[in-house]
């Protein structure tokens, strides 16, 4: 018997982590590298030396002895990850953070390292070798953690020294580790419980990780989770004789789950990855389910055709071209396995909710629903919900943490526990009962001791249902997260668009609720009463949402059309005014204000943050002035403060035109950034924003920040009169470039039309020579370049696109 190491608890407060090396390059490694370097930190990527040159290395004479030989995996794999889509790294500079090598030649550098992350193939034998390997150089002390997707860590650490064994435990990432949010922290028998609070910390902070605390049992909580609920899907479609795009629909968006569903996610993930999980499961987890996760037919028949999905071209769906060489989507039928053109899915189910814009009150809903669709998430929420339950306390003592996991993990908006209660509790267990599948019997327990609810709120804080004391407890590390559904009583004004919330410490939050929250008359009159009631009673005021969907995705473009149409021109001055005064008294505002943008900042919803005193983005914040892609420009204050900021950058020693030209084409073109910090590059965000990597915790800094602003003695600024602008040279610069891409046929007459416009604003108009102007002669400049456009057909024309089928037009 294996005697147990005594665990003295390592001193940790001031340990840091600057340097990390990763060992495997693959798929996960390159992206967990990738992710590291993106916070800062310096970044050793190993992998193995090839066993002999490649032809290409052969006919160049090149030997194993050769460097580009010797790293020719780890490049590979690096190159590899560089070019996929979406990106892995915040900025494509972050690549000159990581080092490359092998494990032969550098395997001794990671003596300088904090933090070594095994990410090799998942076969025991081979991971004991390697950490025998690295017993040899790593510092004692050193963190040791493998990404493991399901190897016990007792068998991990088999023969390895006693610090070794106390500062390892498994740090289990989701793919692609830049965007799943979930990190799964599994200890082993002898980790140093100190070493656990670290990681658990670390991972939340600056990696911006829900970091759940697993037990080490088979699949950890996500996959365990999350492969059977997907694999019970795929046998109840089977049963129900469901199609692919049925099911992709009904397991997509409208059950807060991604555009990908349950079939095209297998594509995008691999099948051959779900069937090793899955398989590993059915060998490993002995509980009442275990057959689930024995493969339906339908996935066994791809596994063996070898059809895995995008890796393969072809899985559930296939990309075909047409004659016309026009991409086409097939889909599999899966009673005949032959590929057949994808069809739209109708359910009068689904369209009893289209109406219904809160997720959580669109389950119970779902749920009644009388036709197919009814039935199918009635019997694949019993199952899911049953093995829930079943699985407390093998994989979690809390319920909250297998919410958690399959959340961030798998991308779900809404946990099991948390869609159960939006449909009510009793209800929940009736549906199951009457399907044969029983929940725990925890579950009745709850319920006879009164309990309505597996999670509640209590001062602004949310608690999870404690199964053992019976009681509600907050959700640990979560004390110091504010999040606004939980702060209902907090509400101090509201309307049918915003709604404003009294955060404490004299600081409110302007929160948008339109669809994709969209600037409306309601959102306008949000912002002005935010700063008004900021101004006479608090402190500082922050504009941010807890939205999945966006901070804000622009104006509200029907109002605009419907003017537009009828040509009421003033009505759009009107509006046009309005807003830009909005932003205005943004800025103006006597007090600070914090914008908390994060996934969707477009349009309006960037030219708010622009006038914002300070910033708190989240990394992940796509944001851009877009309005020419409805063919207009930036009103809402969006080219003038572009103009404004070129204006101060240009005593850098970059020549003024070609900073000037650079705002000028990420307006022409629409670009969006593809991070905080492109956006920040894009000089969208100043370099005084702060960006954090953790959603749960951006309204609570931007809160601080607010504090930080108002308590340092914040001063109301005075409206700019020193803004430089270019007149007639910049004019002439961009006129010269925008004709040859229009002769080269790269935009059309109207996009012409409409850079021309932006040139004429962003330029400061026709002025002779470079001077400087105020702010009000270019917003009024922005207001009549924007009211000329609307009363263009073909600006009407992409908007009515826009409105009418989600997708831009190009005319």
């Amino acid at each position: 018997m294996e005697a147990t190491l005594e665990k003295p608890k390592t001193q940790l407060k001031n340990r840091s982590i600057r340097r990390v090396a990763v060992l495997g390059s693959g798929i996960m490694g390159s992206r967990i590298a990738a992710h590291f370097a993106n916070i800062g930190v310096d970044v050793l990527l190993l992998d193995m030396v090839p066993r002999e040159p490649n032809a290409a290395e052969a006919a160049k004479g090149l030997t194993t002895n050769h460097p580009a030989v010797r790293n020719r995996m780890v490049n590979d794999a690096w190159q590899t990850m560089l070019k996929a889509s979406p990106a892995s790294l915040y900025s494509p500079k972050f690549a000159d953070r990581v080092k490359l090598g092998n494990f032969d030649d550098n395997l001794k550098d990671i003596a300088s390292y904090d933090w070594v992350i095994e990410v090799i193939v998942e076969r025991l034998d081979i991971k004991q070798s390697l950490y025998e390997r690295v017993e040899q150089f790593r510092k004692p002390g050193t963190l040791i953690t493998s990404n493991t997707s399901g190897i016990p860590m007792h068998l991990l650490v088999e023969g390895r020294s006693d610090d070794f064994r106390r500062n390892f435990c498994g740090t289990h990432f989701f793919n692609p580790p830049r965007y799943l949010r979930l990190l799964e922290i599994i200890p082993g028998p002898d980790t140093d419980p100190a070493i656990i609070d670290f990681l658990m910390h670390y991972g939340d902070l600056y990696l911006g990780k829900t970091t759940v605390l697993c037990k080490d049992t088979p699949g950890f909580i996500a996959n365990r989770l999350g492969i059977f609920a997907m694999v019970q899907t795929i046998r109840v479609a089977e049963e129900m004789g469901l199609t692919v795009e049925e099911v992709d629909k009904l397991t997509g968006p409208v059950v807060g789950r991604p555009k990908s569903g349950t079939f095209r996610l297998s594509d995008v993930v691999g099948l051959d990855t779900t069937v090793n999980v899955a398989g590993n499961l059915v060998k490993v987890a002995h509980d009442e389910s275990r057959a689930a996760f024995e493969l339906p037919s339908t996935m066994q028949k791809l596994y063996d055709n070898k059809w895995l999905g995008d890796k393969t071209g072809q899985g559930f769906y296939k990309k075909t071209k047409d004659e016309k060489g026009k991409t086409a989507i097939l889909a599999l039928n899966l009673k005949t396995f032959e590929y057949e053109p994808s069809q739209k899915v109708k359910f009068a189910t689904l369209e009893s909710t289209k109406a219904i814009d809160s997720l959580r009150k669109r389950f119970s809903v779902l749920l009644a629903g009388t036709d197919k669709a009814g039935e199918f998430y009635r019997r694949t929420f019993a199952d899911a919900f049953q093995y829930a339950t079943n699985r407390i306390p093998e994989v979690a003592d809390e319920l909250y943490k297998i919410d958690e996991a399959i959340k961030a993990g798998f991308g779900w908006q809404m946990g099991l526990f948390e869609t159960w209660d939006a449909i009510g509790v009793p209800q929940g267990i009736d549906m199951m009962e009457k399907l044969d599948r029983k929940p725990a019997q925890w579950v009745y327990d709850m319920a006879a001791s009164g309990a309505t609810s597996f999670y509640r709120t209590e001062k602004g804080k949310k608690q999870y249902y404690d199964i053992p004391s019976k009681t509600y407890k907050t959700i640990p590390g979560t004390e110091s997260f504010i999040i606004l559904e939980s702060l209902s009583d907090n509400i101090i004004w509201k309307n049918a668009g915003s709604a404003i919330y009294d955060l404490g410490d004299g600081i409110i939050n302007l929160e948008f609720r339109s669809k994709m929250n969209t600037f409306g008359a309601e959102v306008i009159e949000g912002v002005n009463k935010a700063i008004s009631l900021a101004e006479k009673d608090f402190r500082g005021l922050v504009i941010g949402n807890d939205s999945t969907e966006a901070f804000s995705a622009g104006a509200n473009l029907a109002t605009l059309f419907m003017f537009a149409l009828e040509q009421e021109y003033d009505e759009i001055n009107l509006m046009i005014a309005q807003f830009q005064q909005t932003m205005m008294r943004t800025r103006y505002s006597s007090i600070p204000v914090v914008g908390a943008p994060h996934s969707l900042a477009l349009g309006g919803g960037c030219e708010i943050n622009l006038h914002c005193d300070r910033v708190v983005a989240h990394s992940e914040t796509y944001m851009g002035l877009v309005e020419v892609g409805v063919g207009l420009i930036p009103a809402g204050g969006g080219t003038k403060e572009m103009a404004a900021r070129c204006s101060d950058l240009y005593q850098t020693g970059d020549p003024e035109l070609n900073i000037l030209q650079s705002a000028f084409m990420n307006i022409a073109t629409a670009k969006v950034s593809t991070s905080a910090q492109e956006a920040r590059e894009m000089n969208y965000l100043l370099p005084s924003a702060q960006i954090v990597l953790n959603r749960s915790r951006q309204i609570a800094e931007a809160k601080q920040v607010a504090i930080e602003l108002a308590e340092n003695g914040y001063t109301q600024p005075k409206p700019r009169t020193d803004i430089k602008v270019q007149g007639k040279t910049g004019i002439a610069l961009f006129k010269a470039g925008i004709t040859a891409m229009k002769m080269g046929r790269f935009i059309s007459d109207h996009d012409l039309k409409i850079a021309d416009k932006l040139a004429y604003v962003i330029c400061g108009g026709d002025l002779s020579s470079p001077q400087t102007v105020t702010e009000k002669y270019l917003l009024d400049l922005e207001r009549e370049a924007f009211l000329s456009l609307t009363g263009e057909k073909k600006t009407l024309e992409r908007i009515q696109s826009l409105l009418q089928g989600g997708k831009p037009l190009r005319n």
